[in-house]
């Protein structure tokens, strides 16, 4: 059995954050580093007023850390704060330690459960562009100079610019590769849109419930753990609402406070499968300590895409663990509507289903049409595929009153009034 590695934490904050901000990412690093497979023995908290070249920190503070890294004996220092590549190489020479930052954090944990073709090669992409300016510490041994004003270059540069290129045959490779999967992704993409289906996204911070929504609607044998980024790849699946009308449903990977941006154009093809979606079911942990600035975070990953102002619906996970229901009415006044469940429970998943049948309708307009007494097969289309206001049978004629998706529109359009 492998030993666990220990792990030694530290929150950057600024001075005029408020504690229980800085809390909460303390939590969130904390979560990451499990999911990770690290244990945390010890955070620190730095405060700082502006960040210092070297270390980020002030070179008294880093002595400490280090000091104290080497006491406890952990085998990596976790910075929350993004690390410069000359930052890290200062930190691990002085604490003699691994030193990594919340970035490759997160590749790690990318890197771990990625499981399709796309993911993996989204992940190794975003690996190798962010190592190609870190390559010198795997060769610091190797990086003393010769002599001389015109000194040759010693082994160790030698062996970095061969790296550097490996990389960036490698960085190359890889976005062949995967212009070849994106666009089989984007084929598959068009034949759903072929179908007659409308369809919607599951957004929401990671951990939120997402997947779990997903499984206990459509009954389908989908991932579920309660773990950070447990869903990488979109997961597409059919549920059947009340009104009779099918719905096709995306899950999609998860969010955390200042996603890199690197990783967002990673996993972007995830994120397309909601640009093309007709709704967005936007998940919240009612839970969470900082339930606003999850919303917060997944609107600016939504808009980062392009898809921010499609028609959302706001739907509070967890609620048989919300302790303080308080801090959700925040959530309850952002002009969209908002459903309060709890998957585990399976508490208010009916008003969902209704909510998501009425967005769906409210998205078309309302039209006429004259439909013969022989199309009794376009009226029931209607009926399972949109919404009847009003029916009325003529002698010559059905008149009905109805909304439907704009998809299918085709199959009625000769008969609109």
């Amino acid at each position: 059995m492998i030993p666990e590695e220990h792990a030694f934490l530290v929150i950057i904050r600024d001075h005029i954050e408020p504690s229980a901000f800085s809390a909460f990412r303390e939590a969130e690093l904390s979560s990451l580093v499990k999911t990770m497979g690290m244990a945390v023995t010890e955070t620190e908290i730095v405060t700082i007023k502006s960040p210092k070249a070297p270390y980020l920190i002030g070179s008294g503070k880093m002595h400490e850390i280090c000091e104290r890294a080497e006491e406890l004996e952990v085998d990596c220092i976790i910075f929350d704060a993004d690390l410069s590549p000359s930052q890290q190489r200062n930190w691990e020479k002085n604490s003699g330690r691994c030193v990594i930052d919340r970035r490759e954090v997160i590749l790690q944990i990318f890197a771990d459960r990625a499981s399709t073709r796309e993911a993996v090669l989204q992940v190794a992409l975003a690996r190798q562009e962010y190592s190609l300016p870190r390559l010198t510490r795997a060769w610091t041994h190797l990086s003393r100079q010769r002599g001389g004003s015109k000194g040759t270059r010693g082994e160790g540069e030698t062996q970095l610019e061969i790296d550097r290129r490996i990389v960036m045959k490698h960085i190359s490779q890889i976005k062949r590769e995967l212009k070849k999967v994106r666009e089989h992704r984007n084929t598959q993409r068009k034949q759903r849109q072929g179908i007659p289906v409308p369809s919607g996204s599951i957004v929401g911070y990671t951990n939120a419930g997402k997947s779990s929504l997903l499984k206990m609607l459509t009954n389908a044998d989908i991932l579920v753990e309660d773990k950070l980024f447990a869903t990488l790849d979109p997961t597409t699946r059919r549920i059947h609402l009340p009104s009779g009308t099918d719905v096709l449903l995306t899950d999609t990977v998860g969010f955390v406070q200042n996603l890199p941006h690197d990783l967002i154009d990673a996993f972007r093809s995830t994120l397309e499968e909601t640009r093309y979606s007709d709704f967005i079911l936007h998940l919240i942990d009612a839970s969470h300590p900082e339930p606003m600035t999850c919303f917060e975070t997944t609107m600016e990953v939504l808009e980062s895409v392009g898809c921010a102002d499609k028609p959302q619906i706001l739907v509070i996970n967890k609620m048989d663990l919300c302790e303080d229901i308080l801090h959700l009415s925040g959530l309850k006044n952002l002009g969209v509507p908002v459903v309060q469940i709890s998957v585990k429970d399976e508490l208010g998943i009916e008003e969902l289903m209704q909510t998501i049948s009425d967005t769906l309708f409210s998205i078309y307009p309302e039209e006429e049409y004259h439909l013969p007494h022989d199309r009794y097969d376009l009226l029931a289309f209607i009926k399972k595929n949109g919404h009847i206001s009003n029916e009325s049978y003529l002698d010559e004629k059905i008149i009905i009153k109805a909304r439907i998706p704009e998809r299918f529109h085709s199959v009625v359009k000769q008969y609109k009034a």
